[in-house]
């Protein structure tokens, strides 16, 4: 089994200090990474569509940030949206993060989703299956642009050639390269590219809501687990080679663990023993919680967990127990 790490996951920003601050304080609880999110619009009627946070900070200069605030904390995205920016400029300022993180960087890729975010924005939209055909395109060119050579890289999407890509990451083997998603095609991707994978939704809503947590209860879980192990065997991949991380959305560290599920399977049209297994949820005192994290790990493999800023104190012990265990 692989060791425990733990990760926050941060939408704002109050101050410049703030955000130093938080950095500094996620890497002293013991915590691994500090990641953000990908998304641009604020406040408004599209936002409302989204039912998601309002994000105030860019990611590529917020990750920059926080990694010259520290000096052991990884930083990272779940995940980047290809679909905001050509592949040579992120791979370009994923490297440059890795160059001055001096090695911290985490780099996730996921299809897109958002969809009130893209009509915005003024970026369309395109059916899933391009959109996942392109996810795929990125992460082979991004191995490409990490790796020592000039570019030939001629996809459907992304077409990179005749020049060598600088800077070159850090890390040796290049950087970690996360894929997010939830579904099946993803995921399978994922199991023959990623080095680490992060379990989520299936996002084709296009909006936060029932649909999406219904899409991720334990059973759908596990199959997902198999959709990865079958993209990993399909090259002859060793499931050893790859590190399974979950969001967990809905984490309440509480005495009453009946309350916290009741509450929560109300608002996703789940029953309370659903919230309970529930994969993206961690509800109950520190010592359910690890325990419960030790029996996923035995059943799905999942040994990254991520956690939202507001849990940061709250889910410390948690850290402090299981790091590295």
């Amino acid at each position: 089994m692989k060791p425990f790490r733990f990760a926050v996951q941060s939408y704002s920003a109050e101050s410049p200090a703030a955000w130093r601050d938080r950095a500094k304080k996620v890497e002293s609880l013991g915590y691994s990474a500090l990641h953000v999110a990908d998304h641009i619009i604020g406040p408004g009627a599209a936002l409302d569509r989204c039912h998601h946070p309002v994000q105030n900070i860019a990611a590529v200069p917020a990750m920059a940030v926080a990694a010259e605030a520290t000096s052991t904390l990884r930083v990272g995205c779940r995940v980047f949206c290809i679909d905001y920016r050509p592949a040579a400029v992120l791979m370009k300022e994923a490297a440059t993060l890795d160059f001055f993180s001096d090695g911290r960087l985490e780099f996730g890729l996921g299809a897109g989703w958002l969809a009130a975010e893209y009509e915005a924005i003024g970026i369309n939209l395109d059916p899933a299956g391009e959109r996942v055909t392109r996810l795929e395109e990125y992460v082979k060119a991004a191995k490409m642009m990490f790796a020592p050579g000039q570019m030939d890289f001629n996809g459907k999407y992304v077409h990179l050639n005749e020049f060598e890509a600088v800077p070159k990451p850090v890390q040796k083997g290049g950087v970690p390269i996360m894929i997010g998603g939830g579904s099946k095609r993803v995921l399978g991707i994922a199991g023959r590219e990623a080095n680490i994978i992060s379990l989520n939704f299936d996002n084709s809503s296009g909006m936060i809501g029932p649909k999406g947590v219904q899409s991720s209860t334990a059973e759908m879980t596990s199959q997902k687990i198999q959709w990865i192990k079958d993209g990993a065997a399909s090259i002859g991949r060793s499931m050893d080679e790859i590190e399974l991380e979950i969001g967990a959305y809905f984490t309440m560290v509480v005495p009453d663990v009946e309350q916290g599920a009741a509450t929560l399977a109300k608002m996703f049209g789940l029953t309370a023993e659903d919230m309970k297994v529930h994969p993206h949820a961690l509800i109950g005192d520190v010592d359910r919680i690890c325990d419960t994290l030790v029996a996923r790990r035995e059943q799905y493999g999942i040994s990254y967990i991520t956690v939202g800023e507001s849990n940061i104190d709250a889910f410390a012990p948690v850290v402090a127990r299981l790091s590295g265990k």
